[in-house]
């Protein structure tokens, strides 16, 4: 007979706590000998994100770093909804901007999904939409998937932006009649 899907994440929640605690006497001991920064990192906190595409409808919701190591099943689901949605193109979202979104929406105590207008865009794309006068970048951080543009119901533009800005963690682009604020993982710099 199969365990209910509830019944088994509710053991798997036991045994995480149970591994967790495990872990932490071990890294206790550590301590004591010498061990912590591998200590440090075992008892990293799992990071979540979670993704609403506006042009393609889909949402993604996923553990994507445990134990201080990024899970490769979450960054493949991660990278399909933040693909280009004009060409179906994936590339890799740069961890770094995962790492900055998760801070992000700890800096503004917002808890629902980023509302995604942009992540990944191909070159094919990036150009058609230079062409088209957008104000698009020729070397635009998004070719390489080290850029996204977002909202974050819960938190206004203005202070998504703040708080952009407060962990200087790259570029932040503000587009308030757009709906939307930039973020990516290049040198540090402003503008709107």
């Amino acid at each position: 007979m199969r365990e209910s899907d509830e019944n088994f994440a509710g053991r798997a929640r036991t045994l995480n706590r149970r591994s967790l605690l495990k872990s932490g006497a071990a890294c206790a001991a550590g301590l004591l000998l010498g061990g912590g920064p591998a200590c440090a990192r075992l008892l990293a906190p799992p990071k979540t994100l979670a993704f609403y595409n506006l042009h393609t409808g889909e949402r993604v919701k996923t553990e994507f770093s445990a134990g201080g190591d990024f899970i490769p099943e979450a960054l493949t689901r991660i990278n399909r909804v933040l693909r280009d949605h004009r060409t179906n193109e994936i590339h890799p979202i740069d961890t770094d901007l995962l790492e900055l979104l998760f801070a992000l929406q700890r800096q503004t105590g917002a808890r629902g999904e980023f509302h995604v207008i942009s992540g990944y865009r191909s070159p094919a794309s990036n150009a058609k939409l230079q062409a088209a006068g957008g104000g698009v970048a020729t070397r635009s951080l998004h070719m390489s998937g080290k850029a996204i543009d977002i909202a974050l119901p819960g938190c206004s533009l203005a202070d998504l932006r703040r708080a952009a800005l407060r962990l200087r963690g790259g570029g932040v682009g503000y587009y308030p009649s757009s709906g939307f604020v930039h973020v990516d993982t290049g040198r540090v710099r402003q503008w709107a």
